[in-house]
């Protein structure tokens, strides 16, 4: 891992501040399609520094705080990215903070968690993790998912899927509540449980091998994580219009395109949580994919209710029938993984089927 002012000399520094000047350049213009794989070509080397200086960062704080920079950093960044299409887009973005909330929660709770899974059982037969923290972490996850985006289906002060202005801040002030409450059992109280921990269940509070980044390697690499989070949002949506046409001359429905935005923005969390099952470090890769569900929950919600006070048009949050299946099968099939805080091949493989199925489903509904 790098942790010295050496690393913070190379491409991880250079790299962002051309993509925020790729992305300054780019920035409301019609691209041109070598313009499109020029800003892609930064985008992909935005995420890479994003995860390296995650990572800096992580090595600094220690776990669990090194998980939530990367996801805060990220879901604070998406909100920025969902409230400025909704002022722009009128109606047509009625259900866009719906179809982004859902969307990272099923790329976290099935794509990242499944993958993580499958690396790290393939490296020890099989993985192990804090039951007790994940757990924690699965339910706070079940219940903002199901009170933000389930239940507006089911509400009957308004027609369409959509909360009332009294639900709407009341979802928002216990979906914040509910995040401030985790946030400070996972970093206070019960710390230790989302600790990395040894097939012998031992706790690992410390990484192996390396010594930790000075202060001011570690304030740098924060400033260029939040310079290349900016620069992967931000050019994700200035090559958004071409993502569109492709999505168009596809076939696919138009709601396709939240879909690779969100894989786009949550790239770098994937990157890391990966990096660390491969280094038997499953409960970080967990914390980082269930905090990243929880933060995408817990934060856009209540920015999109104050957004909504200016905001005109209709909020769409109610998930549709083959959502709220998807939901509720994942939540289910979480359960089942989580409890016995051990996992083999076949638990990554369940939840990567059902990534795959909600990727052909937002293809093909």
């Amino acid at each position: 891992m790098a942790t010295t002012r050496g690393h913070l000399t190379n491409w991880t520094v250079v790299v962002p501040l051309l993509a925020v000047v790729a992305l300054v350049l780019a920035w409301g213009r019609d691209l041109p399609t070598f313009a499109v794989v020029v800003v892609a070509a930064f985008l992909a080397g935005a995420v890479l520094a994003a995860v390296h200086h995650a990572e800096v960062v992580a090595a600094r704080v220690g776990e669990p705080f090194g998980s939530l920079v990367l996801a805060v950093a990220v879901t604070i960044i998406e909100v920025a990215l969902i409230v400025t299409l909704m002022i722009s887009g009128g109606d047509k973005t009625s259900s866009l903070a719906r179809d982004t909330v859902f969307a990272a929660v099923m790329i976290t709770c099935n794509g990242i968690v499944g993958v993580c899974i499958l690396v790290a059982a393939l490296r020890r037969r099989i993985a192990v993790f804090n039951p007790e923290g994940t757990g924690g972490a699965l339910a706070t996850v079940a219940t903002l998912a199901t009170l933000s985006l389930a239940v507006p289906t089911f509400t009957t002060s308004e027609s369409g899927a959509r909360f009332s202005p009294g639900q709407l801040a009341f979802a928002a002030v216990s979906s914040l509540a509910l995040y401030g409450l985790f946030v400070a059992v996972q970093t206070v109280r019960h710390r230790d449980y989302f600790l990395p921990i040894t097939s012998a269940g031992e706790v690992i509070d410390a990484e192996e091998h390396a010594d930790p980044p000075t202060s001011r390697t570690a304030a740098l690499s924060l400033g260029l994580l939040l310079v290349a989070l900016i620069a992967v949002v931000g050019n994700a949506k200035a090559v958004s219009p071409a993502i569109e046409s492709g999505v168009e001359a596809a076939g696919f429905p138009p709601s396709f395109v939240g879909v690779v935005i969100a894989l786009l923005v949550l790239l770098p969390e994937t990157l890391a949580a990966v990096r660390a099952a491969r280094r038997d470090r499953l409960q970080t890769s967990l914390n980082l994919a269930y905090g990243s569900a929880m933060a995408s929950i817990g934060l856009t919600i209540p920015a999109i209710a104050i957004a909504m006070i200016w905001l005109e048009g209709p909020l769409v949050l109610g998930l549709g029938a083959t959502q709220l299946v998807l939901l509720g099968l994942t939540m289910v099939v979480s359960i089942l993984t989580v409890v016995p805080g051990r996992a083999t091949p076949l638990q990554g493989g369940v939840h990567l089927s059902l990534m795959a199925a909600f990727i052909f489903l937002a293809i093909s509904p």
